[in-house]
């Protein structure tokens, strides 16, 4: 049975995450390092993990199986969940490929070089309510095309 996996410190989709999943009756995964509370619905799962480096990332990792999803914004994970056949996705609803990681790692490399030389300050785009509607949208194309295999 499909699951979804939640990389929850800084995930702007929690509640949309939870959203999908209930209408499709998939449970859930939430992993994160701090501020998580404990939800009361059985097919929502909390796991708080020691502070540090790739720790959530980590336990993801291991727990994820091929035809689950992730939701992440962290490419390097996004990544390591393909390799494990996971379908990733990120805050924007646009989908982490086999295709598309490895330019996705350069450009983070690269924009990571950036900013440490200070030729980039490095801002981020906001979250806009139109990201949200993708993201949505994409969850639930995934969720129902991960329940079809």
């Amino acid at each position: 049975m499909v699951q979804i996996y939640v990389d929850a410190d800084a995930s702007p989709v929690k509640d949309e995450v939870l959203r999908v999943a209930e209408r499709h009756g998939v449970v859930v995964t939430m992993v994160a390092n701090f501020g998580l509370r404990p939800s009361r619905d059985p097919m929502v799962r909390t796991v708080m993990v020691p502070q540090g480096a790739d720790v959530a990332d980590d336990w993801i990792v291991e727990q994820v199986e091929a035809g689950d999803i992730v939701c992440t914004n962290d490419i390097p994970l996004a990544g390591r969940a393909l390799a494990k056949g996971a379908t990733v996705l990120g805050a924007t609803g646009k989908p982490f490929t086999e295709a598309s990681i490895g330019m996705a790692l350069a450009m983070r490399e690269l924009n990571q070089h950036l900013r440490e030389t200070g030729e980039s300050k490095g801002y981020n785009a906001g979250f806009t309510a139109k990201d949200r509607q993708a993201f949505l949208q994409a969850l639930d194309e995934a969720v129902v095309k991960a329940k079809r295999r």
